[in-house]
């Protein structure tokens, strides 16, 4: 007697557990005892379900949410709300492996609660050793449920990523159409492998699948992750802040429970040792520096993987033949004709405070000993108090004032006090070795006025940091670009014979010194993104979040991840 009770509270127990059980309120049995039966309940079920989810904002139990219940209602609707991932009361062998590689989705950059699957694990565990399980429809029900929403998810997921489109996506559609996630489903459950089927979306991009090679190898030597505590700061209370880093430290190995935080002298020692272990300026004191490093754990090390995974799905299906790429963070430019990169160069780009946009283009123009016209933002934050100071700044760098009619004004003759925001004059240094933008300038149509040039100061490309201009990009191997894209606007002369005219001018007026406009006519198009991680030799390489924007997409997208 003593066993039947516990038997029976045991699974009114299971019942309720973070399944739940839902009121039934259609004619389907919930318990059925010869599996041959099972499928017709189930279907039954399924629909009810799909009622309940669309009234309901998705939710099929407590505990469950079908995050695509109207795709999910439609593709039902058309099966005729039949079970396509078990049979007679089992999983079909399809849906054992798609539960696995919902397991392995990190691999894909992916977060696998996102697909159900410690619900489906708790459920698949639940189903095999209890009997009473066993023959519940709802579980077989909503198991199905959430192994189509999974499908379509990974789907989405691996095809269009999880960023919002912006303004330099060349990708039209901003919603894949339902025949996607149909098609999907089709291809999936006739695949003999998974795997392939979700491989067959992903962007066909050499930089994605280094990064995705080099997810592995991090992935592989992270094992399992750990989760550590988060600091916040700036934090005005300061005993919440002494606390947060105390436990991080004691987490991270850095200190052991005898630590005594009263003791200022510790602080400054353990805190100067990990600053100098990270190259970070050893203050001895907590900073944004420092607690930005201390929340940089493989955890989040993942999230900025999966979010730079995301970065390429925003890319055009097909990328040009012949393209230039610049990655901010990573302070290169790469030169790349048909898959194969041709070069790389050094380049400087924008400070934090005066940042290098994100854009998408193409080479119009080359512009030999350019003049610089410089920008009313330039002018108003150092031109105007400059020469508040000294007129004689402007013969120091080369610079003439210029009106609207053209003609060249003394800057003595201007009151510069009664300026702030810009002056109405030109302000031009002219062309020459000395000039700003060196001797070579890229002109590419962009709302945002930059472009990239040479520059009178090379041996800042010696810096490791060079996040150092105004926006436009410098480039070190300027000479190699310039003769890529003229390369590109060979003619053909006759049957045998191949002309450059655009090569030899480039060369005489180098040589000469002089202004000159080159136009391109095959436009060779720039890309210029914003990756703090690649692949490199297998593995992944972090690049300084010099602007900051990846922590706030980490923030904005996957804060709520969980790590397992």
């Amino acid at each position: 007697m003593n066993r039947l009770l516990i038997l029976i509270s045991f699974s009114v127990f299971v019942c309720f557990l973070a399944i739940g059980c839902t009121s039934d309120e259609s004619n389907a049995p919930r318990i059925v005892e010869k599996p041959e039966e099972m499928d017709d309940v189930v279907g039954r079920q399924i629909s009810r379900l799909l009622e309940q989810s669309l009234n309901k904002s998705g939710r099929i139990s407590d505990t469950i949410i079908i995050r695509l219940d109207t795709l999910i209602d439609i593709y039902y609707k058309n099966n005729g709300y039949k079970a396509v991932w078990t049979h007679e009361s089992a999983f079909t062998p399809l849906a054992d492996s798609l539960i696995d590689f919902i397991g392995r989705s990190k691999y894909f950059g992916l977060f696998p609660n996102d697909y159900h699957y410690s619900t489906l694990s708790a459920i698949k565990n639940r189903l095999v050793t209890d009997t009473l399980a066993h023959k519940d429809a709802v579980l077989w029900a909503q198991s199905d449920l959430m192994l189509t929403d999974a499908v379509m998810l990974i789907g989405r997921h691996l095809k269009q990523g999880r960023l919002q489109k912006d303004s330099i996506t060349l990708t039209k559609d901003t919603l894949l159409p339902p025949l996607f996630y149909s098609e999907l489903m089709t291809e999936v459950l006739s695949s003999k492998n998974i795997e392939k089927s979700f491989q067959s979306l992903e962007p066909k991009v050499i930089g994605y699948d280094s990064l995705k090679n080099g997810l592995k190898h991090f992935l592989d030597s992270i094992q399992q992750f750990k989760k550590y505590t988060y600091i916040i700061y700036p934090n005005k209370d300061s005993v919440q802040l002494m606390a947060q880093l105390k436990a991080r430290l004691e987490e991270g190995g850095l200190i052991d429970s005898s630590f005594n935080d009263q003791d200022t002298l510790a602080w400054k020692t353990v805190l100067t040792s990990y600053q100098k272990r990270f190259n970070l300026k050893p203050t001895g004191k907590i900073n944004v520096a420092t607690a930005a490093r201390l929340n940089y754990t493989p955890w989040e090390q993942f999230k900025t993987i999966a979010l730079n995974l995301d970065k390429y799905k925003q890319l055009p299906d097909t990328m040009p033949s012949r393209y230039i790429w610049v990655n901010i963070p990573s302070y290169y430019m790469q030169v790349w004709d048909a898959d194969t990169l041709a070069f790389t160069s050094r380049v400087v780009v924008g400070k934090p405070e005066t940042r290098t946009p994100l854009l998408t283009s193409k080479i119009t123009d080359i512009i030999t000993y350019p003049q610089w016209n410089i920008p009313t933002s330039i002018i108003a934050k150092e031109v105007i108090p400059e020469a508040r100071k000294s007129t004689a700044y402007f013969a120091k760098h080369g610079y003439m004032i210029v009106n609207n009619k053209g003609e060249e004004i003394d800057p003595a003759s201007i009151n510069w006090f009664k300026y702030t925001k810009g002056i109405p004059y030109k302000v031009i240094q002219g062309s020459g070795d000395a000039n700003a933008l060196g001797i070579l300038k890229f002109n590419f149509n962009n709302k945002y006025s930059v472009y990239m040039h040479d520059t009178n100061q090379r041996y800042l490309f010696a810096n490791a940091s060079r996040s150092l201009s105004h926006g436009c990009v410098r480039v070190q191997e300027w000479q190699k670009l310039a003769h890529f894209i003229v390369q590109g606007d060979t003619v053909r002369k006759s049957n045998d014979l191949l002309v450059n005219k655009s090569q030899d001018s480039l060369k005489v007026w180098l040589k000469r010194k002089e202004k000159h406009t080159l136009w391109v006519r095959n436009r060779m198009p720039v890309f210029i993104r914003y990756f703090t991680a690649e692949g490199k030799l297998g593995k992944v390489k972090f690049y300084e979040d010099i602007y900051g924007e990846d922590k706030k997409l980490r923030e904005r997208y996957f804060a709520d991840k969980s790590i397992q």
